[in-house]
């Protein structure tokens, strides 16, 4: 397909291509041929970024919300308007280019995926362990996997000398997921503390519910929170936002659309338990130890939300807190107003 100019400056090629290196470039190579100029920017998503950098091209990835829209724009979606629209937003500037993980960053974020997924293999040994019991009539009320509850486990007789091995096999495997799960866990606060996460860090630590853990996944994995315009831009691409199909006189009204990015989603979905814990205004030893790394405008900015979150637990779950991590991190902490 030629090139079409659309106007004086602007120039859009669509052609659809196999998405591969190979094909990619040489439809860039003939766009180059066509267009007589070696100079070339090119916007694509992560998964050719690095190929094509590689080959000596400059290349940007936009972020969809930050691109100017025509009007009406929203609601029509084809390959031409999307490579005309594309093509005028790197002319004019009118986007913001999305965030690129480092090297370090994304093996943070794969070392933290690792672990969380060595966490749930101890959550199915730990229901095998407790369905064992169950089947042949070993049922405790405590607290479980608690020390008195361990040593519960270790006190049963089962009259069996095979079961007994295969309960001990269980317990064999538990013990050694809580190990590697520990050693991961120091791990991460060693990543942590450098000089790269540190303050951003200690800044959202002085939420409830968000510690070490959760902090680095949601820096290494969201990357430039400045790419949001607005803390409910942050919660959509978490897939926080709610479903709502309003015609006429029906207003129906679903769940959220759980179309982003599930691990940050789960991390925060937990972290949100903890605000049910503890009455309004109250500070734990340990959260008071996080806040003091941190100056009072910080610790102000967190406090207000730390009440206003508990006060609406029941009602908001996790969706709200981006907002506040989305004003934590891009330094809108001047005043805490309703996210809309």
């Amino acid at each position: 397909m030629e090139p079409k100019l659309f106007n004086e400056n602007i120039v859009h090629y669509q052609s659809t291509i196999s998405p591969n290196i190979k094909s990619l470039l040489k439809v860039v190579s003939n766009f180059k041929d066509k267009m007589k100029d070696d100079s070339l920017d090119i916007t694509l998503g992560y998964s050719l970024y690095k190929d094509i950098v590689n080959a000596g091209y400059k290349c940007v990835i936009l972020a969809p919300t930050t691109m100017s829209v025509e009007k009406g724009g929203k609601k029509l979606k084809n390959d031409m308007r999307d490579a005309r629209q594309i093509a005028k937003c790197m002319c004019d500037g009118s986007y913001r280019a999305v965030y690129i993980p480092t090297e370090e960053d994304d093996a943070i974020k794969e070392f933290i995926r690792m672990r969380d997924d060595i966490k749930q293999n101890l959550k199915s040994i730990k229901q095998q362990i407790v369905a064992l019991l169950t089947r042949h009539g070993f049922i405790n009320s405590d607290t479980k996997w608690t020390q008195k509850y361990i040593s519960w486990i270790n006190s049963i007789d089962f009259g069996n000398a095979l079961l007994k091995e295969t309960l001990d096999e269980y317990m064999l495997e538990y013990h050694h997921l809580v190990e590697r799960i520990t050693y991961f866990d120091n791990r991460i606060e060693e990543i942590v503390y450098g000089v790269k996460y540190k303050d951003k860090v200690e800044k959202l630590e002085c939420f409830i519910g968000i510690k070490t853990h959760t902090d680095l996944s949601l820096i290494v994995e969201t990357g430039d929170f400045s790419r949001f315009a607005k803390g409910n831009l942050y919660g959509a691409w978490l897939g926080m936002t709610p479903i709502q199909d309003a015609s006429g006189t029906k207003d129906n009204r679903y769940g959220i659309t759980k179309a982003g990015n599930s691990h940050l989603r789960k991390l925060l979905s937990e972290s949100a338990q903890c605000l049910s814990k503890g009455q309004v205004g109250y500070k734990s030893k340990d959260l008071k130890r996080r806040q003091s790394k941190c100056s009072g405008e910080v610790v102000a900015y967190a406090d207000k939300a730390n009440e206003r979150l508990r006060r609406k637990y029941f009602k908001m779950v996790a969706r709200e807190p981006a907002f506040f991590i989305w004003g934590m991190m891009t330094d809108n902490i001047e005043s805490v107003v309703k996210p809309q």
